[in-house]
Parts: C-alpha cells; sequence; structure tokens
C-alpha cells in the first residue's frame, strides 16, 4: 500500500526529521498524503493525488507518510496539519512551508478518485 505512492514518485518520510526537512522548506510546494489500510485511501485517496499530479501544475515535492507504520513521521507531519485534528487518509497542500489546501478524511470518503484529483487540481491552480 506504501508502495503505491512512492513507486509513482512520492518520496515516503519515515522519521520526524525527514518530516520537518520537506514540509518546512521555505521555497515551493509540496503535496503530502496521509496514507492509511482503509478502504477510502486505495480507492480514492492514493488514486486521486495521483492523478492530480499529471496535469500541467503540479506540486514540486510529494511526500506520503503511513498512518500506524510511520508512527514518528506521521505524528510530526500531523504537527505540521495543525489545527486540523489527526485524519487519516488526508491530504495536504505546502506551499512556502505554510498549509495551504487540506482534505481531510471526510472530504474523501465517498467522492470519486476522480472528485478528489479535480479539488487538489483547484488549489495547484492556485498555489502551483
Amino acid at each position: 500500500m506504501s508502495k503505491d505512492l512512492t513507486a509513482f514518485g512520492f518520496t515516503g518520510l519515515a522519521s520526524a526529521a525527514e518530516v520537518d526537512a520537506a514540509l518546512g522548506k521555505k521555497e515551493g510546494t509540496a503535496l503530502l498524503v496521509v496514507n492509511s489500510v482503509c478502504g477510502c485511501a486505495a480507492g480514492m485517496a492514493r488514486p486521486g493525488a495521483k492523478m492530480s499530479v499529471q496535469g500541467e501544475k503540479a506540486p514540486t515535492n510529494l511526500y506520503t507518510v503511513f498512518a500506524g507504520v510511520d508512527k514518528e513521521a506521521t505524528a510530526q507531519a500531523r504537527e505540521h496539519l495543525l489545527p486540523y485534528p489527526p485524519s487519516s487518509p488526508s491530504i495536504a497542500l505546502f506551499k512556502d512551508g505554510k498549509l495551504v489546501h487540506f482534505l481531510e478524511r471526510h472530504h474523501i470518503e465517498g467522492r470519486s478518485a476522480e472528485i478528489i484529483a479535480e479539488n487538489l487540481k483547484m488549489a495547484y491552480d492556485r498555489y502551483c
């Protein structure tokens, strides 16, 4: 399940230091997928995230942490996602080290991968 994103080009983050280095960059954009084992991650979040980055505009950096597996990295990623509560799966867009767009689990459940991709593409049009 984690290879679904890393084989596509997302960088897996496994430690708090890796998360801080990746998400704390003061220039550029970064997409973070908080991956999980649930069906909405497999059927909607991961496919939607992959579809979203295939257009003209896309984040310059692609990252993922795996909730329940990369515990330290996920906990640190959630610090960067405040004030939002923990949510798995979720997808976050950062620009210049600041969170600018966030899809929580309740934005993902019950929606198609295509709808998630379109939501993210609208954020890319604005921030990337």
